[in-house]
């Protein structure tokens, strides 16, 4: 069967622009947070969906025409047989497949308004699932459909019970579901599904449609005899576990002609209480203001239709400055990690209302709010809402000035996931062990200084001023040429006088000079940007190698990407002449796999992230080209059906580590070179 991926036609200077074909190793249905993130791993919808840690989460849809059963979404015991799929696109709020078979067309569209310039409406975990049925052969078709939730979304592991009821809110019925035992906030660690709130499902009134309570045989009686319980049923069989229990919506059509019918549904889930910081539970962004669930699901079903406009909106237009900004295989790189970057974090607020969003580090250690996790996403957050990222870096800067924390340099992360109560990396608060000293200063300096861009001021610096002179002071004197430590790749192990390490704290030095000028801080101006470019000129004598610069000071014969460069050209610093991302680029071009770049000499492997950066350096489109084709060649061929990895095998195209992390919002630093797209992205946030 020959799949169409991603048909989507731009105009773009007067000319037609279609995107190529890409298979997604793995298709976002919901994605909101790192618990609420569901996913199909294969090409065809019909087949079990699963959570990103790769447990089933369970939905299942069947439409019967004229009579015959047909199952489209999920895969299940004795399912039957699948409807026939003929499209799939992804758009970045938008996943829509196409079915077509016994001369029914049905479109189904998981719709999930991941507007990052509205923070309402981003934190709010409700995602649509739309279907649109019509006649493809001139003739009526009888036609009905069914669509369930599983009530595993709601437990951690198969043996936790589970309570499954009806609700009613206003005019809406609601069906819901969520662990017995509601261990709020209990648990931390990385291989974890949430076990505490509640899923919800609303079909909101509409012609021939009804909902139940049931357990999974309804979805082989349906499939098989059109079969719908006149009661619902709030305990499954003793036989079975208490997860085969559903939330289940009937849609029944009547006769279907060439005009569409569409129905919809929405499936939502409220965690309550979403992140554990120093030891006060903080709740999701959208309760703030003191809204429930009822509240939550009748602004979702009440917002719907306009919330699809502006979706639609904002796809094609973020769309076609992708495709200006770096081409069609970019563009379809970053639709892909859109949604993903996201979603694996969650927006909560602070008891005054201000919003925190933290990071979760998926399949890597499941750290929360880590350093240089942000550092490689920010160009997401910094292009559509800089509140996002400063909703990243003020838990930082907060928790760097306590008293508790002792070190003269930035923290690692602030616990494991979703508790934030501490560093927990490496040495944490006890031991410089493991720490990341020049690694996560530099980061925070650059991202203050990129913040302050954004914002067209550097006011936000100006409250943590002293900590970031500490940190700026720490990095003057072990900056330059860095002892054996661990940088951001920190799987390659400890690595002394690491030249891209070194780029970046003369990266970050330049840019706490260029907010010092800013702030009116005219003698640490001068200072620190006379300081950045000595170091600058010292660099490329100490790394010089020839036709490539070094791994590491003093190793011939080494190299690796020089990510870090980037923030010099974007922040405007003019540190480093463009001959060295010149003389770099000609060698990348010659280290080049099959898949991609691999990050130095050392492996093999790569991480998508920086090859996505350093992609960047020379400003060329062809080198951009040249060095981001073979990553979207991995994501199109690779055996590995996970959520986006960042962490692979550039010969082989297999997964070395790492899925459904927020980094892959890196892949939208390309846009930050164009100040007329930046400022116009910015300009649209909803203050």
């Amino acid at each position: 069967m020959k799949y169409i991926l991603f048909g989507i036609s731009l105009c773009l200077w007067g000319q037609s622009n279609s995107l190529p074909p890409l298979r997604p190793p793995a298709v976002p249905l919901i994605a909101h947070d790192p618990y609420f993130s569901i996913w199909s791993t294969a090409d065809r919808l019909s087949t079990a969906t699963k959570h990103w840690t790769g447990t089933d989460h369970p939905l299942a849809g069947v439409a019967r025409i004229d009579g015959v059963g047909l199952r489209f979404l999920g895969q299940w015991v004795r399912s039957g047989p699948a409807m026939k799929q003929t499209s799939l696109q992804v758009t970045p709020t938008r996943t829509i497949y196409t079915f077509e078979d016994r001369g029914v067309r049905l479109t189904v569209t998981f719709f999930t308004p991941a507007l990052a310039d509205d923070l309402d409406v981003l934190s709010r975990p409700a995602t649509y699932v739309i279907f649109d049925a019509a006649s493809t052969d001139a003739r009526p078709h009888d036609v009905s459909l069914y669509f369930d939730a599983g009530a595993a979304l709601s437990v951690n592991a198969p043996e936790q019970r589970v309570h499954v009821s009806r609700i009613r809110y206003g005019g809406m019925e609601v069906l819901r579901a969520g662990s017995m035992e509601q261990p709020v906030l209990q648990k931390a660690g990385d291989n974890l599904r949430i076990d505490w709130g509640y899923l919800y499902l609303v079909a909101p009134p509409q012609s021939g449609t009804q909902t139940a309570l049931a357990h999974t045989t309804l979805r082989n009686e349906f499939t098989a005899k059109g079969v719908w319980p006149e009661n619902d049923e709030t305990e499954p069989p003793a036989q079975t576990s208490r997860q085969g229990m559903v939330l289940a919506s009937r849609f029944d059509l009547g006769k279907v002609g060439s005009t569409a019918v569409s129905r919809h549904v929405v499936v939502a889930y409220d965690d309550q209480f979403s992140i554990q910081h120093f030891y006060r539970n903080l709740r999701p962004y959208w309760r703030r203001n003191g809204d429930g669930p009822a509240q939550m699901l009748q602004a979702a079903v009440k917002d719907m239709p306009a919330l699809l406009e502006r979706a639609k909106q904002f796809d094609s237009q973020l769309t076609a400055d992708l495709v200006k900004a770096g081409g069609g295989q970019y563009a379809q790189i970053a639709i892909l990690a859109y949604r993903q970057a996201i979603a694996a974090h969650k927006l909560v607020a602070e008891l005054d209302g201000t919003p925190l969003f933290f990071s979760k580090e998926n399949f890597s250690n499941g750290c929360i709010a880590t350093v240089d996790v942000t550092y490689p996403s920010a160009p997401l957050f910094l292009l559509l809402n800089p509140a996002l990222l400063k909703g990243m870096t003020t838990p930082i800067l907060d928790y760097a000035q306590m008293k508790r924390w002792p070190w003269p340099y930035a923290p690692h992360d602030l616990g494991t996931y979703p508790l934030a109560n501490g560093q927990v990396y490496g040495g944490g608060e006890k031991t410089e062990e493991r720490q990341m000293p020049v690694e996560e200063s530099g980061n925070m300096l650059i991202l203050m200084a990129a913040l302050a861009k954004a914002d067209g001021n550097a006011e936000y610096s100006r409250k943590y001023w002293p900590l970031l002179t500490k940190w700026a002071d720490y990095l003057k004197d072990k900056g330059m040429d860095p002892d054996n430590q661990l940088s951001t790749d920190d799987f390659a192990g400890h690595l002394a006088r690491n030249t891209n390490l070194s780029i970046k704290a003369i990266v970050a030095l330049g840019a706490f000079g260029q907010l010092a000028a800013k702030l009116g801080q005219t003698a640490q101006a001068a200072e620190y940007t006379k300081l950045a470019k000595d170091y600058a000129r010292k660099w490329m004598t100490m790394a010089d190698d020839g036709d490539h610069y070094s791994l590491a000071f003093g190793q011939k014969g080494t190299w690796s990407q020089k990510y870090n460069l980037v923030w010099d050209r974007i922040l405007g610093l003019g540190l480093f002449p463009p001959e060295v991302a010149r003389k770099e680029m000609n060698y990348y071009r010659q280290m080049q796999k099959k898949y991609g770049l691999p990050l130095d000499n050392r492996e093999s492997y790569t991480k998508l992230d920086w090859i996505l950066w350093t992609a960047t350096l020379t400003g060329s489109r062809d080198d951009f080209q040249t060095l981001t084709a073979p990553v979207f060649s991995f994501l199109n061929e690779s055996e590995t059906r996970v959520p986006m990895t960042d962490w692979y095998w550039t010969q082989e195209g297999t997964m070395r580590g790492f899925q459904a992390r927020s980094v892959v919002g890196g892949v939208f630093l390309q846009m930050l070179y164009d100040d007329a797209i930046w400022k116009k992205w910015v300009g649209r946030v909803r203050r």
